[in-house]
């Protein structure tokens, strides 16, 4: 295995990945994987300490956006194989996935249902009675319809980096952690290296995968992306006595929560919204009282159950949020050889194993084969081109 430190710092790489998320690590298997020369991954931090770390960690496949059923679509074959893939145990649980929505969007998922078991998921449309079977604990008075994939689950988001990362490195990619990039070397209009704490690199080809930090920094070679910072808190509970454990993760667009199990004991749940804007170096590290109760409050009204649960912890992080909440993939069109892997608006780690294959295929192969990535272009928005979908939700 490759050991390196900052104190061995190369002067020259043929790629550097600024980032060693989840969405970094992958790229870096992937490229690794193809044979793609010499790859140096640094970070900040340590690997999976930024967002991967904090993740709440759903799989699932539910999008209004057929390319990111897609990219969901491989990645959830990945998680499913990931002894095969990345040659460790993995720690996917599959639990299944629920998906409920204002009572007025229910044609919207129908057809949405319709597009994504056209691109391959298994997703079947089930009424109130299927899913009392599957989910006794839950109130369904205002659920007629529901989305159900047996398939999905949950994950670990620093598990899946550390894993993509140890793989990596032992095909030769050399990982600096408490490295942090400062600003980029550039030779008109192309890339030309990274200036780290501990000195440059000079690399034809960089890739900032750096989360909520994206934005300063590409902002220093004259690009701005428009990514904003949004705050989050997840409340985490022991299961009330009688609570059925282990059951489906669901997405609840009435009570605007997300929430799963935790093993069979415990009990995740989610906000949608948070709160701008935030501070990826000073945010709260411990969420309060008050915001986990009113999380817990609106989940309740789902599953009454959680009224007599324990709240044993927060868990604070912050998203890369951007004005359509979908990713930015691809080379910044000013700078030749800087590419772009943010912006994944609380919604990156379900995709982040395909995420590293379709990357590794735009920079290898000059285009992305598995999943068409132009509609994530960075520059859509300045091309006043957002993403929307046909049949998207109010909430999504």
């Amino acid at each position: 295995m490759n050991q390196a430190s900052s104190s061995s710092l190369p002067q020259t790489a043929d790629v550097v990945i600024v980032g060693a998320g989840v969405m970094g690590a992958s790229i870096a298997f992937h490229l690794a994987k193809r044979g793609a020369g010499k790859i140096v991954i640094l970070d900040k931090d340590h690997v999976g300490r930024g967002g991967s770390g904090r993740s709440s960690a759903l799989i699932r496949m539910h999008y209004s956006f057929p390319p990111e059923v897609q990219l969901a679509l491989i990645s959830l074959h990945m998680f499913q194989n990931w002894q095969e893939f990345v040659g460790a145990p993995g720690d996917f649980r599959k639990t299944g996935f629920i998906r409920i929505v204002h009572p007025q969007e229910t044609e919207r998922l129908k057809r949405n249902v319709e597009m994504q078991r056209k691109v391959g998921v298994t997703v079947e449309l089930i009424d109130k009675r299927q899913l009392r079977e599957l989910e006794p604990d839950w109130n369904l008075e205002d659920v007629e319809v529901a989305a159900y994939e047996p398939d999905s689950g949950y994950g670990d988001g620093a598990g899946v980096a550390g894993d993509f990362l140890h793989a990596a490195r032992n095909l030769g990619v050399t990982y600096l952690s408490r490295t942090p990039a400062l600003a980029f070397l550039a030779g008109g209009p192309r890339i030309c290296g990274v200036v780290t704490s501990q000195g440059e690199i000079h690399s034809s080809t960089v890739i900032v995968a750096a989360g909520p930090w994206t934005r300063p920094l590409l902002q220093k070679i004259g690009y701005d992306v428009p990514i904003e910072c949004e705050y989050h808190q997840v409340a985490i509970l022991r299961n009330a006595p009688d609570m059925k454990g282990g059951g489906c993760a669901c997405i609840d667009s009435v009570t605007a929560t997300y929430f799963r199990s935790d093993a069979q004991d415990k009990f995740l749940v989610g906000d949608f919204y948070g709160k701008r804007p935030a501070d990826p170096d000073d945010f709260p590290q411990r969420a309060t009282d008050e915001s986990l109760e009113e999380i817990i409050e609106r989940a309740c009204r789902r599953v009454p159950k959680l009224q007599r649960a324990e709240v044993m912890r927060g868990v604070t992080g912050v998203y890369d949020m951007t004005p359509d909440s979908r990713p930015l993939l691809g080379e910044i069109p000013s700078v030749r050889g800087l590419y772009v892997c943010a912006g994944f608006s609380g919604m990156g780690f379900k995709i982040s194993p395909a995420i590293g294959l379709v990357i590794s295929e735009l920079l290898l192969d000059g285009r992305a084969a598995a999943v068409n990535l132009d509609p994530f272009r960075p520059n859509r928005f300045a091309e006043n081109s957002p993403i929307k979908a046909e049949y998207e939700y109010v909430d999504d």
